[in-house]
């Protein structure tokens, strides 16, 4: 069963000359990672917040777990769905541990419960204990930002809506709270939905990516069937689908190596790991004595032996942009 099924759902505001967002229809499945993307105005966060009833849709309907999310009471709905925001959304006038703890509060949880549960958040986005004392004030960009993402997990909710939540930070901190944000999710593996107006981050932390356009869907597709088969000239613009070191940097070594003959090459030859990208490869090429890269497994062993020839066939896909035809 999906976690998230939306069916043909359209947004029309009051007053407004044309809809958000126009029958837009996808499924997300358990534990997946989605993130939705497309230039400011695009309906990417109408859509999200129709998901927890934030809005109402206009038409069409949403599946929460196979129930129509119009029949659950809107505050239920909401408790059963983390939410993050932009600019976090803590109460400056609670310490941390109370932050985190409003939605347990609210559900009657025990109070040595609460407390564990903020401990164990605490150390999950990699905070000390002694924040548990501190107010919103006292804490950079990014770590309010990591105290809302634990907020969002207090009450260990199967899905996770974020908006924007890393759009105000610093690059810097935006690639760490990124690399924090990947790592919580192969812990729990919630099911997410996240929005951004960054093709960078859509790729890096998606499993798929609902690319969005004057409120309508224009693909909904792995990081790799974007850039590679863009659906027309505007997604390939929006990805970048020319950009030959995007293409490689979203295909790991030992998934492309796993259909080859297996064994490395000589001892001199640069070994990569399977769970690298192909743009690593390719990095490891360039200075290779040999010109090939061997590609080792899991247990260190030698998978494949990669050649510049091979490493084409990775960017193979063109695209006519004066059509949107695929080749």
């Amino acid at each position: 069963m999906s976690a998230i099924s939306v069916e043909r759902v359209s947004k029309q505001f009051p007053g407004e000359g044309r809809p958000a967002v126009v029958e837009v229809s996808l499924t997300v499945e358990p534990g997946s990672f989605v993130v939705l993307i497309g230039p400011s105005g695009c309906g990417k966060t109408t859509l999200l917040k129709m998901l927890n009833r934030l809005y109402e849709p206009s038409s069409g309907r949403v599946l929460v777990d196979g129930a129509d999310a119009a029949a659950i009471p809107a505050t239920e709905l909401r408790r059963r769905m983390g939410y993050v925001i932009q600019q976090t959304g803590l109460f400056p006038h609670m310490r941390v541990e109370k932050n985190i703890a409003v939605v347990p509060e609210l559900l009657g949880w025990e109070r040595a419960r609460i407390d564990q549960r903020v401990d164990e958040l605490l150390e999950l986005i990699g905070l000390p204990k002694t924040y548990r004392r501190r107010y919103p004030r006292q804490l950079s960009g990014g770590e309010q930002q990591r105290v809302g993402l634990a907020r969002a997990l207090a009450a260990d909710p199967a899905i996770l809506l974020m908006d924007e939540p890393f759009g105000a930070l610093d690059a810097i901190t935006r690639t760490r709270l990124q690399d924090e944000l990947l790592r919580i999710q192969r812990r729990l593996r919630k099911t997410v939905l996240f929005v951004t107006h960054d093709i960078e981050e859509a790729l890096r932390l998606a499993d798929k990516v609902a690319v969005m356009r004057a409120g309508t869907l224009l693909q909904y597709d792995t990081p790799l069937q974007l850039v590679t088969r863009p659906a027309d000239a505007f997604v390939a613009d929006l990805v970048g689908a020319d950009d030959l070191l995007r293409r490689l940097s979203l295909v790991q070594a030992g998934a492309f190596a796993a259909g080859r003959v297996r064994g490395g090459g000589g001892p001199d030859e640069p070994r990569i790991a399977g769970t690298d990208s192909l743009r690593d490869v390719l990095s490891a090429m360039v200075g290779s004595p040999t010109g090939g890269v061997t590609v080792q497994d899991e247990a260190g062993g030698d998978l494949a032996r990669l050649s510049f020839d091979e490493l084409r066939e990775a960017v193979a896909p063109s695209l006519t942009r004066a059509t949107g035809a695929k080749t």
